[in-house]
């Protein structure tokens, strides 16, 4: 499958794959004057320079890269963003500084990873009673530990 991206800046880095079977494909920041700062337990948003066009049928997934959350303690703010396949804005994705120092993000730099991934589109129907399940109305750890 082929996607079209339209960089936003000369600078803007195509996604590349780690290895040919790794499903994610790294993002890049691309950042003016070589990088920015993000405060201990803030967010900031890093700009890609990238639109993407997902196609009908799929959804981006973006996901921390796990080198940056485990060593820098960088991660996408909302765990998992998802980039609709009528979105043809800039990839900007939202680090969030889990640790208690100033963490550097540099111009060029991996900053998460972009999955592809179809979807189900679907209709709610609103009836009077749901089928039975062994479950039931069990709630949230009602099925062990």
């Amino acid at each position: 499958m082929n996607i079209r991206v339209k960089k936003l800046s000369p600078a803007a880095q195509l996604p590349t794959r780690g290895s040919a079977q790794a499903a994610g494909y790294d993002l890049y920041a691309c950042l003016p004057q070589g990088g920015i700062t993000i405060a201990p337990h803030a967010t900031a948003k890093i700009g890609t320079g990238l639109a993407i066009a997902v196609p009908d049928g799929y959804f981006g997934a973006i996901f921390a890269r796990s080198g940056l959350a485990a060593k820098q303690g960088l991660r996408p703010a909302n765990c998992v963003g998802v980039a609709d396949s009528d979105y043809r804005g800039e990839y900007i994705v939202a680090l969030h500084n889990d640790t208690d120092e100033d963490r550097t993000v540099a111009d060029g730099e991996r900053i998460a990873q972009l999955v592809v991934m179809p979807y189900l589109s679907v209709e709610f129907d609103e009836v009077e009673e749901l089928d039975d399940t062994a479950r039931g109305a069990g709630g949230f750890g009602s099925t062990g530990e």
